[in-house]
């Protein structure tokens, strides 16, 4: 299951060894609903693998703006702390499976 992020544990989750797939997004946006089943399906597909996280832009504004997320649903891919891929918008499990797999 993704887990919901905050400043705190999104910090916590780049400084660790995994790479980070993070979903930016808000309960009000019509695509980020879309995208929900298939950041869940990434996140038990690849569980102990990658850690995947989600980022409501609503609570954490200082989140959005420190990656210049401009449009949700924005995902972010993070190895060893630092942004190596990014995709906005609705996209296919085999478009992050195949950024995932970039990674690992």
């Amino acid at each position: 299951m993704a887990q919901q992020m905050n400043t705190q544990s999104f910090d916590q989750a780049l400084a660790g060894n995994l790479p980070v797939l993070v979903d930016f997004w808000a309960t009000w946006c019509g695509p980020c609903r879309i995208m929900a089943p298939v950041i869940e399906k990434i996140a038990e597909k690849y569980e102990g693998k990658v850690i995947v996280g989600k980022v409501d832009v609503d609570e954490n504004p200082d989140l959005a703006q420190r990656y210049g997320i401009m449009s949700i649903p924005s995902l972010l891919l993070f190895k060893d702390g630092k942004k190596v891929n990014m995709s906005v918008g609705v996209t296919a499990e085999a478009n992050v499976d195949a950024m995932l797999k970039s990674v690992l």
